[in-house]
Parts: structure tokens; sequence; C-alpha cells
């Protein structure tokens, strides 16, 4: 059985429409991975989302962000989030 009903891979910044729009569809049972230019929107993002939010950290790393209080994972860590989810949808 999995564990994650949808996971949402998101690599627009926060000015994106498909940012705001990928926050406002993540249900509770869902996860979003925050990638590349998404990192950006990790405050954005902290406390709109109804389920689970992680940052992707070479990513953060690489644009001086920190990631915390968020979960954060690296590639490997990212494939084992592909593994536990029903589906996966890239925006």
């Amino acid at each position: 059985m999995t564990e994650i009903e949808t996971l949402h891979i998101l690599n627009k910044s926060p000015e994106h429409p498909r940012f705001a729009r990928c926050l406002s569809v993540a249900g509770q049972n869902d996860a979003i991975l925050l990638i590349e230019n998404g990192v950006l929107g990790l405050q954005a993002a902290s406390g709109r989302v109804a389920g689970k939010l992680v940052a992707l950290a070479p990513d953060a790393a690489a644009r001086g962000i920190e990631s915390e209080p968020v979960e954060s994972v690296d590639y490997g860590g990212m494939v084992a989030l592909t593994t536990r989810a029903q589906q996966v949808i890239s925006w």
C-alpha cells in the first residue's frame, strides 16, 4: 500500500500560475516536492499545503535557501518518494 496518494513535483517559481494551482489542488493525502525554481516558494507554500511539503535539498542549497523546517531530501529521497506515491504529477 502506498503512503502518498499523489506526489506533485513542482518546479515553477511562486510567480508562475501553476505554483498557486498546484498548492490549491493538493489534498491532505498528497505530497508536494519543490524542485528547481519551485524551492523559491518554500516560505509561500509553508502552511498553505494540506498535505506534506518536501524540498529537494541540492536545489535549495544552489539557491541559498534554507529548507527548514520543511523536510528536505536528496536525489535518492526524491526517487523514494515516487515509489511511495500512487501517482506522480509534474507541474
